[in-house]
């Protein structure tokens, strides 16, 4: 009874995907609402795995040669000025410091919502010569954009991320760091993640503010809607001449170096969510769960169970993974139904039958799946269990994408798919704003990307009838 009540407090995914996903970060506690409108509190359950995301992706930045720095949280207006394409994107989402103490504040100051211009400044005062370049920087941190609408871990006023800031001497060394750091990311949301992703280019009307080009990495999330998981963006020189950044070349002249910048976000955390859960609650990657193995002592009142429980989790905890035992006095079926909800990826069962025999119960959180080890086998056994848990997540996550990405060759036919079977879209595209706003306007559907994997499904874009110069990917995002 106590696992049914337990279940019955998340609503069914298929009744209400939103309430679900609210249900599951309030039951999980991930996250809590605070009193402004927008800004949440990451319990610590939640923190947790961001935790454990940045300690990873951190140690693949270092490996790429990237190091941490940290810039100030107000920009002056006048520096926020200084790049018109950049600060007419962020105006309707910025924050304004204006008075200091008690006093009237000669100049407003920006709480950041991205740190552009704040690097800029810094590489002008840094960067003087071919020998001081590249210069790749990276913070974590986190950014205020006053959003008029919200929703937990997905669209925060204020949020926590990273953002990398590069500075190179050639273009063709910044296009390189571009597309080193979208690989980064896509290794990352697979590899660790077990979140599936489609690679391409955001068209001009979807490309970050002040930026040439930007490249993206965009999930499925179950209910078949998009989300940008993660962005890389190039900025040519633009930021450079804007700021006065020069530096003298090998051939004694003075040159503009160019720029990237590159970032992901806690949005992350709700793309786990909503990739990998049930209507139990979290189904977690074992690579980041804050809790790896939950060790359930069952009938723990009786001679030598608790000790041998005990032994299991020491012998885990020693061999590294993120270990938990439950000796509290609730049911076991509550506790099952506890750590299902928390999405812990692997559960191990050990009652005096078990310890007579020698041997323990494993229990996979994605699939249910039990496998009944030999103690002295522990350790190898947890690791494959957490292996096959990966895999089990990303072959799942995987069909869900391929089998609702839908090719369309009218406008109508996209609309309908749409409306009908959700996913991805993909048609052929002749590259004109017109017919990007017309999607938009009469299916719903934004452009997600033009993949970097592009494909011939026709010769001529679906909207308008002109020559296609892309494939491109449409969809309702998140």
């Amino acid at each position: 009874m106590a696992k049914e009540k337990k279940v019955e407090q998340i609503t069914d995914m298929e009744v209400d995907f939103a309430q679900w996903y609210t249900d599951v970060c309030k039951k999980a506690e991930l996250i809590d609402y605070s009193s402004i409108k927008g800004m949440f509190i990451y319990r610590p359950y939640g923190y947790a795995i961001w935790e454990n995301i940045q300690k990873i992706l951190d140690g693949m930045f270092k490996a790429t040669g990237h190091e941490n720095v940290a810039m100030p949280m107000l920009i002056p207006e006048s520096l926020l000025q200084k790049e018109k394409d950049h600060v007419e994107g962020f105006a309707p989402e910025c924050a304004w410091v204006t008075y200091g103490g008690s006093e009237k504040l000669e100049e407003r100051y920006c709480i950041r919502p991205t740190s552009e211009t704040l690097f800029c400044e810094h590489f002008k005062n840094i960067i003087h010569s071919h020998r001081d370049l590249p210069k790749k920087y990276n913070q974590w941190c986190s950014v205020l954009r006053w959003e008029k609408t919200s929703r937990p871990f997905l669209r925060h006023r204020e949020f926590l991320w990273q953002e990398g800031h590069t500075m190179h001497a050639t273009e063709e060394d910044a296009r390189q760091e571009t597309q080193q750091m979208l690989n980064i990311y896509a290794d990352f949301m697979e590899n660790v993640l077990a979140m599936p992703v489609i690679k391409g280019r955001k068209t001009d009307k979807e490309k970050f503010n002040g930026a040439e080009e930007t490249y993206t990495v965009e999930c499925m999330m179950h209910d078949h809607k998009a989300l940008q998981a993660g962005t890389s963006h190039y900025f040519g020189d633009g930021f450079a001449k804007a700021f006065d950044i020069t530096f003298t070349g090998k051939d004694n002249q003075l040159h503009n170096p160019h720029q990237t910048s590159w970032g992901v976000s806690t949005r992350m955390i709700g793309g786990i969510i909503m990739t990998h859960g049930d209507n139990n609650g979290l189904v977690l990657p074992p690579k980041v769960a804050p809790i790896q193995v939950v060790v359930l002592p069952i009938a723990q009142h009786k001679a030598g169970v608790l000790e041998g429980a005990c032994a299991l989790r020491d012998r885990l905890t020693a061999a590294g993974y993120r270990v938990k035992m439950d000796d509290s006095d609730q049911s076991m079926g509550w506790k099952c139904a506890e750590y299902e909800m928390k999405g812990v990826p692997l559960r191990v069962e050990c009652g005096p039958r078990d310890l007579e025999n020698d041997q323990c119960v494993l229990v996979r959180r994605n699939d249910g799946e039990k496998t009944v080890v030999k103690l002295e086998d522990l350790e190898a056994a947890v690791e494959e269990q957490l292996a096959l848990v990966h895999q089990g997540m990303y072959e799942k996550a995987k069909r869900n994408l391929d089998e609702h990405i839908y090719p369309a060759f009218s406008l109508e036919e996209a609309r309908q798919l749409q409306q009908e079977k959700g996913g991805f879209i993909k048609t052929m595209w002749c590259g004109d704003l017109e017919c990007e706003l017309k999607m938009k306007d009469e299916a719903g559907m934004s452009s997600r990307c033009m993949p970097l994997e592009q494909e011939h499904l026709s010769d001529v874009c679906p909207i308008c009838g002109k020559p296609a110069k892309h494939s491109i990917y449409w969809g309702v995002a998140y």
